[in-house]
């Protein structure tokens, strides 16, 4: 059964259907508020932390799939570097660094304008597609950042896409 055909015309909240997408996958979530939810996805390389809000106001779910890295801050213009080279592989979403809470993120808006409606099947793509960039990105962050390399010769270990579960 698709997991859109769970659903009724009253379970159309984008943040519910997140709730049930995560049930069905097993994966840890909390409900933060109505129009808010965190969870923790298993990676290769680590426990992602993902958070889905929904804004009414702009009719948009945002989703932000976020790791630990602190940087030693002599290497912090290289991992800058890095992201961009990295930004121009993404053909969704974005990853920045938030330096002073020490997080990498990944973040992507789904515009949802005019009372479109969210299937469950996009909000799984969604998050596997976070994660998916996540793990590809990951090894070349971390060779910049404590393994002295040049933002260019990283990026060779992220040539592929990273083919697993999320």
């Amino acid at each position: 059964m698709l997991l859109s055909e769970r659903f009724t015309v009253d379970d159309l909240h984008p943040i519910d259907i997140v709730e049930n997408v995560a049930e069905s996958h097993a994966w840890q979530f909390d409900r933060v508020a109505d129009d808010q939810i965190a969870m923790a996805v298993e990676g290769q390389w680590r426990t992602y932390s993902i958070t889905l809000a929904w804004s009414g106001y702009d009719e948009t779910l945002r989703l932000i799939c976020a790791f630990e890295m602190e940087p030693p801050m002599e290497r912090l213009p290289q991992v800058f570097d890095t992201l961009n080279l990295v930004n121009d592989k993404c053909w969704t979403g974005a990853f920045t660094y938030w330096r002073d809470q020490r997080l990498m993120a990944f973040r992507y808006g789904l515009v949802l304008a005019g009372g479109q409606i969210v299937v469950p099947e996009q909000i799984d793509q969604l998050i596997v597609s976070a994660v998916t960039a996540s793990e590809r990105f990951y090894p070349a962050f971390q060779l910049v950042a404590w393994g002295g390399h040049a933002p260019e010769d990283a990026m060779g270990v992220a040539i592929s896409e990273t083919y697993g579960r999320a």
